[in-house]
Parts: C-alpha cells; sequence; structure tokens
C-alpha cells in the first residue's frame, strides 16, 4: 500500500512538474535572455540559431502542457514524447541565451521521468473529438499567451509602448489583418518575434487540428480480426444469455483471461472500460479473468466496471473488491410452460383472434436474409425510430446494422396484401436452450394488438422447435430499491424510476412484457467504488448511445 502511494505521489509531482516546464517554456521563450549572456552565444552561434531555439522553447512548452494530464494518467506514449520533449527544451534554453535555470528545471524532471519509467504503462485512449477540442482550445490560449507576454517584455522592440491589455489585444488582432496589426518592429528580435507568433500559432493549430480529424481519419477498429475470430470461438462454446451475441458486434474490444479459456467483451469510454455482461468462458477460470481485468484495466488507467451481470456470480466480484447494484430485471417466458388457454390468457386470444380474422400472418426468415428484404426492415425501422424520437443504441442491444441483421433470423407481421408492417429479430445464446428477441419495430398507425400477435407467435413457433424459455430483455430499474435492505444508492434509482417514467415509461415497458407472465430475473452494475462511479456511469452512457449523448436522453430513445 505505501508502495502504491509512493508511486501515486511521484506520478502527481512528475504530472505537475511537466505542466510548470511548460508554463516556463513558454514565458522564457518570449521574454528576453540576459545580455552578457547572449554577448558570448553571438560569438558561436548566428542569430538564425539562437532566434530558432526560442521557438522551439515555446513549441516544447505547449506539447509538454498538452502532455501533462496524460502522465498523471500514465500513459506509456506521453511519457516517450515528454523525455524527446525535455531534450529539446534543456537544448533550447542553452542555445537561445545559456537559459540555465530553465534547462536544470528540465534536466530535474528528465529525471524523475527515467527514474519512474516503469510506472507508465497505459496504452493511449481512442482518438476523440473532445480531446482535439482540448487541444484546440489549448492552442488559441497558449499562442494568445505567447504573443502576449512578447510585447509586453519586447516593448522597446517596436514602436508602440504596450500594457498587459495592449499587449493581448494587438496579439489577437494578428490574426486578424494582413498588416501586423500595425506592429513595426525597430529590432532584427522584433521582426523575429513578430514572425515566431505566426510560427508558432501555425504549429499549434495544425498540431490540434490533427488531434481534432484524427477520430474520423483513423477510424480503427477495437478488435483485430485474429482477436474477433478468438472471441466468436469462446462465445459459441461457452455463451450462455442474451448478451452474448452482442459480444461479437463491432464496437467491442476483448481482454482474453492469462489461460486464454475466458473472453471478456468491453468498450473503453473516458476513464471506464465497461464490460458487457459476465466473463464468458469455463466456471472455473472466471475469478481468474475477473481479476486479469481488473490489472488490465489498472495498468491502462481506467476504472472497469461490469453491466448487467447476473446474480450468480456477485460473490467472485465482491471478493475482487468491486460493488454491485441491481439495475433492473430481465422478463423471461417459460416456453415449457406458455399457453393462451385459460382465463389469464383472454386478452393474448383477443389479440391473435383479430389479427387473424383481417388476414395478417407471421413470417419467419432464416439467414442469410436476401438485400430486398433488408431494405424493406430498414424502412421499417426508420419509420419507427422517427415516430419514437429516438436514435439507435449499442453495447447492450443490436442495432440495425446490415450485416448484423442479415445473419439474424426474422420474424414478420404481414398483411394480406403481403405488407410487412413489424419485425422483431432473435438471437440464439448458444449453450443455453434459450432464443431472446433483439429490435422490435414496426410503422406507424398498425392495429391495436398486432405486437402482441407478434410476440405470441415467436413464443409458439418456438415452443414447437423445443427451445426451452424467449428472452424478451431487461426492463431498466424494475425492481430496483422497492425493499428496506436496498441500499441508499439503489432507493435513488427507484426515486428516478418513480418520477421520471411520464417521460421514460419505464412502467409501460415492464407492464408491457409483464401480460406475458414472465419470470423475472435481477440483473446488476458492478464498479469498483464510489469514487469511480462518476466515471463508470458516464463511460456506460457514452458506449451505450455511441457517443451520441444528446440523442441518449430524449424520451423516446
Amino acid at each position: 500500500m505505501r508502495q502504491k502511494q509512493r508511486t501515486a505521489i511521484g506520478i502527481w509531482s512528475a504530472a505537475g512538474l511537466t505542466a510548470l516546464v511548460g508554463v516556463v517554456n513558454l514565458i522564457s521563450a518570449a521574454t528576453p535572455s540576459f545580455p552578457s549572456r547572449v554577448k558570448w552565444l553571438e560569438e558561436i552561434f548566428p542569430f538564425e540559431v539562437r532566434a530558432g531555439a526560442h521557438i522551439f522553447a515555446a513549441l516544447s512548452g505547449f506539447f509538454l502542457l498538452a502532455l501533462a494530464t496524460n502522465l498523471l494518467r500514465r500513459k506509456r506514449v506521453a511519457w516517450i514524447l515528454a523525455i524527446a520533449l525535455l531534450i529539446i527544451s534543456i537544448a533550447s534554453h542553452l542555445l537561445k541565451g545559456l537559459d540555465i535555470e530553465e534547462s536544470l528545471l528540465a534536466s530535474v524532471l528528465l529525471l524523475q521521468l527515467l527514474a519512474m519509467r516503469h510506472s507508465f504503462t497505459a496504452r493511449s485512449d481512442p482518438p476523440s473529438i473532445a480531446q482535439g477540442a482540448r487541444v484546440f482550445l489549448g492552442a488559441l490560449l497558449f499562442t494568445l499567451a505567447y504573443g502576449t507576454i512578447g510585447f509586453y517584455w519586447h516593448d522597446r522592440s517596436h514602436r508602440l509602448n504596450f500594457n498587459l491589455f495592449d499587449a493581448f489585444f494587438k496579439t489577437l488582432a494578428m490574426f486578424s489583418f494582413d498588416d501586423n496589426a500595425g506592429v513595426q518592429p525597430r529590432t532584427r528580435f522584433g521582426h523575429f518575434f513578430v514572425n515566431s507568433i505566426y510560427t508558432v500559432g501555425a504549429v499549434t493549430f495544425i498540431s490540434a487540428l490533427y488531434f481534432l480529424l484524427r477520430p474520423v481519419l483513423l477510424r480503427g477498429e477495437p478488435a483485430t480480426p485474429t482477436e474477433r475470430q478468438q472471441a466468436k470461438a469462446l462465445v459459441e462454446r461457452y455463451g450462455r444469455s442474451a448478451l452474448a451475441r452482442f459480444a461479437l458486434l463491432e464496437d467491442k474490444a476483448y481482454y482474453f483471461s492469462p489461460s486464454v479459456q475466458s473472453v471478456i467483451a468491453y468498450v473503453p469510454k473516458g476513464r471506464g472500460a465497461i464490460a458487457l455482461g459476465d466473463p464468458i468462458g469455463p466456471l472455473e477460470d472466471r475469478m481468474e479473468a475477473i481479476l486479469g481485468f481488473q490489472g488490465f484495466c489498472q495498468r491502462n488507467d481506467w476504472y472497469p466496471a461490469f453491466y448487467q451481470t447476473q446474480p450468480d456470480y456477485l460473490e467472485l466480484y465482491r471478493n475482487a473488491g468491486f460493488k454491485a447494484i441491481k439495475i433492473g430485471e430481465e422478463a423471461i417466458v417459460d416456453l415449457d410452460t406458455f399457453t393462451l388457454k385459460g382465463k389469464a390468457a383472454q386478452n393474448l386470444r383477443t389479440a391473435v383472434n383479430r389479427c387473424t380474422k383481417v388476414g395478417d400472418r407471421i413470417q419467419f426468415y432464416q439467414p442469410p436474409l436476401s438485400n430486398s428484404l433488408i431494405q424493406v426492415l430498414r424502412s421499417i425501422s426508420d419509420e419507427w425510430l422517427q415516430q419514437v424520437q429516438g436514435a439507435e443504441k449499442k453495447f447492450s442491444l443490436g442495432w440495425f446494422e446490415e450485416d448484423y441483421l442479415r445473419s439474424c433470423e426474422v420474424a414478420t407481421v404481414e398483411k394480406a396484401t403481403g405488407e410487412i408492417v413489424a419485425f422483431a429479430n432473435l438471437i440464439p445464446e448458444y449453450q443455453l436452450n434459450e432464443v431472446a428477441i433483439d429490435l422490435m419495430r414496426h410503422r406507424t398507425g398498425i392495429e391495436s394488438g398486432t405486437m402482441d400477435f407478434l410476440f405470441i407467435s415467436m413464443f409458439q413457433h418456438f415452443q414447437e422447435r423445443g427451445y426451452s424459455s424467449l428472452n424478451l430483455g431487461l426492463s431498466a430499474l424494475a425492481g430496483v430499491g422497492g425493499t428496506d435492505e436496498a441500499s441508499k444508492l439503489e432507493k435513488g434509482l427507484n426515486y428516478l424510476y418513480e418520477h421520471l417514467n411520464r417521460f421514460y415509461n419505464f412502467k409501460g415497458l415492464h407492464s408491457y412484457k409483464g401480460k406475458f407472465r414472465p419470470r423475472w430475473e435481477s440483473r446488476y452494475f458492478v464498479y469498483p467504488g464510489t469514487v469511480a462511479l462518476p466515471d463508470v456511469v458516464v463511460a456506460l452512457v457514452r458506449a451505450d448511445s455511441g457517443d451520441r449523448l444528446l440523442d441518449y436522453f430524449k424520451p423516446g430513445s
């Protein structure tokens, strides 16, 4: 524990010192060096070399400031870049004016980073627009600071005298006018400094533009083809839940246990790495997989979390130091006992009779689906999304992606004319004799009872095929926080369930699934602790929405 504390203190001090060196570089590059030292250098290096050192000192300061937060998160690439930038800084300070003090400060940081080299193990985060926006804002502020400080300290090099505010606005104006905003240098260094503002601005803004466009230009896959094949083999051999098929979708990355017998499908977002469900593999390897994933996330400065875990394995997570909170209940219809006989099923029989009477019928399509059918289903899906004013969810659900849907069995409701008005796709649960419903979509204005007709027909169809159960999916927040034993956090979720229902219709969805008399199985969100909870919740929302946060919170989504 003491070693971890010492390492943490060392990381914080290194990151803070990196930011300090960045600021010192900025100020030093924009302010004059001691004349006596410069005079000595003039005999060795020409003006162009010394002036160039000012620019390198400034730019290395900018990049050190940009790297400070990544060093705090133990990023390995940030450590490598910081080492290189510090060497450049030391050389630049000595060349531009024998600035020994600045060089010593950079040298101290260089030695500290070299001594702590084994502490920086985390991989770089995936490119993001937010990361690019932060660098872009930093480039703007850095360039303004460089020009402001330089004009304020070098006012003797120009025909205008600047106070601090004048220096700031003159720097700002230089990027709006083509005549240097009226600045007239009268010394050789003054001419250099005016031009250096454009150079520093250009390099920092080009760098920021790269970070901003990188998520678009470099759309890397979260997993390699080999990893996907390996994950698919494990899922087909050990998968036993409705989430197993979603573990193979394109948004997932994979962690394999040390024995390579288990796989954890996860999505990294910000500080969180959210695993979908429990580890998939043999039971005896499950604890090793959980601990391995925990260590893997620590090395990458991520908080690990598991979404929609089953109650059977909560003790394993708690033994590994995790906490768990109930997030809802999964509705599972027992096909061995499902029947339309009896008074309780009267409304279901009515729906079936009404649809059958008008000529509606159910059709099951086996994969691979034809292109023409895919296009019809897409038009229904688009119409449904527009109707509910929502957007596609990801991560714990499938979404309308042609290759995915083409590989699924699909049930449709078709009118007597042959028009398809509703559909649902079904996914296997591999080693569990159960099938699960994923997408359920319909055209606007369909007759009452149409979706009931679709569901009942699917129950009967898979009942005849020998399946034991059909999974209707998660009812979010159902059964959460309603008991005296519930945690404060679960009671808080219960409050949201009661008071946000009119916006998000949690109860309506739960009630609709309840009409088919399913059994309800609790599902949990497993997280490291209270401190990590905000980060993992934000990561979960980002993963579930595909980073479309505004769409995620629309009531119809």
